[in-house]
């Protein structure tokens, strides 16, 4: 697609963690282009650069600086939006751009658990998105994009799932501080620390992957059942979520399998070639002290999901480790890969 034809997009909350990071990854998007910046009314009628307090290590491109940002309305000409809201506000904001025939790709909770709303992940469960179909807003449709932690979880979980069956989960995740928001407003004790509680992520946690492994079943999801344990903890990494992962599995296989099985895993979005597509979704490291954020988060544009580690379990059948980039795979590059497959299938 040439640049003269890439699709107008907004971005809601664009002055938050969620928000820049969207700005960054969109602002050299080949197929959709940033023309309108929303936030809360305080930003609103200030240039981007102006009322954001930039904090990624890249620059703010100076075309977006200069982009007069507005209030969350639907009244914008794109058509496309991708909401970083925090969750406080945008349930009903995310819900009035729907009705007003927006296509609105969320990073935000609140509309996730929705009947008739896919909680996509574009290797997993495509599929999912016939759901729209099934919403009540015209022209205008919701897509959430899952938890950061869940990604990870669920992108490893998947092959497992489709070769040997799931009996149980239990997950323990050790999480970057920029999953908690802006570094200049967030305070956390973490010097010298870990926080073992992230307000509400356990149950997210426990609950999503469900919701993203069951079957489409016309206008809902039919909920995969296998029981999943979580405990969640903020530790003092600057990108870059690490979960260690038990499974029991349906069937008996070996250590070698599972690792092919991994390493073999293909989906729709590398069969299309969508541009935030990582080559492999799962690198497999044999180097014991592997995965790690500080060198693993960065792999394949920040879309690809390490897992090192694996071993048998004297409780339950193997366990391993994961490393993903929370903010890029967990939160705005995975929303921006599910617009990506929102056009390739003619939606957007």
């Amino acid at each position: 697609m040439s640049n003269q034809n890439r699709i107008p997009v907004a971005i809601l909350g664009c002055t938050g963690s969620v928000g820049q990071k969207f700005v960054e990854l969109l602002s050299k998007h080949p197929w959709f282009e940033i023309k309108e910046l929303c936030a809360s009314d305080k930003s609103a009628g200030k240039k981007y650069k102006e009322a954001v307090d930039w904090f990624l290590p890249s620059p703010l491109p100076d075309i977006v600086g200069e982009i007069l940002v507005q209030k969350c309305e639907p009244v914008l000409q794109s058509k496309v939006v991708f909401s970083g809201l925090d969750s406080d506000v945008a349930g009903d904001v995310e819900t009035k751009f729907a009705k007003a025939g927006y296509k609105v790709i969320s990073n935000s909770k609140n509309h996730r658990m929705d009947d008739n709303v896919p909680l996509l992940i574009p290797e997993v469960n495509p599929d999912h998105l016939e759901l729209i179909k099934f919403q009540n807003y015209g022209q205008g449709c919701i897509v959430a994009n899952p938890n950061c932690s869940v990604i990870g979880l669920v992108l490893a979980l998947k092959p497992l799932l489709d070769n040997f069956g799931l009996e149980a989960v239990n997950v323990v995740t050790m999480q970057a501080v920029s999953g908690a928001g802006h570094p200049r407003v967030i305070n956390l004790d973490l010097e010298d620390n870990v926080i073992p509680l992230i307000k509400g992520e356990e149950s997210k946690v426990e609950i999503e992957p469900l919701k993203i492994l069951g079957r489409l079943n016309k206008d809902r999801i039919s909920f995969i059942n296998f029981k999943i344990s979580a405990q969640c903890n903020r530790v003092n990494v600057s990108d870059g979520h690490t979960e260690c992962v038990q499974v029991k599995l349906k069937k008996k296989t070996s250590v070698e399998k599972i690792i092919q099985t991994w390493k073999e895993f293909s989906s729709l979005p590398q069969e299309l070639k969508l541009p935030l597509s990582p080559t492999k979704p799962i690198n497999y490291s044999d180097e014991d002290s592997f995965p790690q954020p500080k060198y693993q988060r960065n792999f394949d544009k920040g879309m690809a999901v390490s897992i090192g580690r694996l071993r048998t379990d004297s409780i339950f059948d193997y366990r391993f480790v994961i490393t993903s980039h929370n903010t890029v795979r967990g939160a705005a590059g995975g929303a921006i890969l599910c617009a990506e497959l929102m056009k390739a299938k003619g939606i957007i």
